[in-house]
């Protein structure tokens, strides 16, 4: 029996869209034992995932790198077929190169990957995140990505019952990075224009509770309320889900919910876009010499207007609704 790990310590949007990549190994592969390491935290997104053996966790706050040197060992007695690693920091490098797989996978930007006995071009642009990790695995799979997928249990679907109740939308108007944050005041003038039919609740982590103040018309705050894959099983069952470029709009993407993504310092084209089957994409109309500004976002606007958030209007967001 084959027996692989796939190694994603980063961040939840980058675990949702590896996930892509348990899919295909098992389309290809039914009947081998696939693992996945992911950082503490993060786990939750795959529990009860009905294609993973097991999942590993490394804590990567308390004692880094002496849990480092246990996980590592950890891996070596699984004696792995293949060690996929799909980041690209020495880390992640040193556990796949001493991992004593028979094949160890990364990215050549990885710094520890000329010890790995295959290295696969990171190229930025052009492509999605989830074709850009099928090139790790398509010598022995094929060129033709899967999507990715999480799976709420039957208690997460239980849990958000009574919210599907009636035409709902959701709103996860947070963001780690603020230039990736559309702004309070323009969600709320937003959510003010939304036809009173639909009811709206809003999702994140705890610290984004109340994070809109006084928003003028009813809606449901259960930010910190919901698991990962709670909130996945409600925006399952919703008319439309607006998120920022950020790890909600992977949620909907992994269980095909319709998404309109707001784009603010971010471009798609990076690779990170929505993957729904209803997908739909809002920003800035005018072209700004400033923007995409970074990968990943800022803390703060570089040049201190923010444009690329401000001049999106609340009607572009309205209109995916009223389609």
């Amino acid at each position: 029996m084959q027996k692989f790990l796939v190694i994603q310590t980063a961040f939840i949007g980058d675990v949702v869209l590896a996930t892509a990549l348990i899919e295909k190994l098992h389309q290809c592969f039914p009947d081998a034992k696939i693992d996945f390491l992911v950082r503490k935290g993060n786990e939750a997104l795959l529990a009860g995932h009905p294609w993973l053996n097991r999942v590993l966790v490394w804590n990567k706050k308390e004692g880094k790198l002496k849990n480092l040197w246990k996980m590592g060992g950890v891996i070596r007695r699984e004696k792995y077929e293949k060690v996929i690693n799909v980041q690209r920091f020495a880390a992640t490098g040193l556990l796949t190169t001493f991992s004593g797989a028979k094949e160890t996978i990364g990215f050549d930007k990885n710094p520890l990957s000329r010890f790995f006995s295959k290295r696969v071009p990171h190229v930025v642009g052009g492509m999605h995140e989830v074709d850009r990790n099928q090139k790790l695995i398509q010598d022995f799979t094929d060129g033709v990505p899967a999507k990715p997928r999480l799976y709420p249990t039957a208690a997460d679907e239980e849990r958000v019952r009574g919210y599907k109740v009636g035409t709902y939308i959701t709103v996860s108007p947070a963001s780690v990075w603020f230039t990736k944050q559309y702004p309070r005041e323009k969600w709320v003038e937003f959510l003010k224009r939304v036809p009173e039919e639909y009811g709206v609740y809003l999702l994140g982590g705890p610290g984004d509770r109340g994070i809109l103040g006084e928003v003028g018309r009813e809606v449901v705050d259960l930010s910190g309320q919901l698991s990962f894959l709670q909130s996945a099983a409600l925006m399952k069952g919703a008319v439309m889900n607006y998120v920022n470029d950020s790890a909600p709009m992977h949620f909907a993407s992994s269980v095909n919910a319709p998404v309109t993504a707001v784009y603010c310092s971010t471009v798609p084209s990076f690779g990170f876009g929505p993957l729904s089957d209803e997908r739909n994409i809002v920003e800035v109309k005018e072209k700004l010499d400033c923007r995409p500004c970074g990968l990943h976002g800022y803390r703060a606007c570089p040049k201190g207007h923010f444009n690329c958030a401000y001049k999106i209007e609340e009607g572009q967001l309205l209109q995916t609704l009223e389609r």
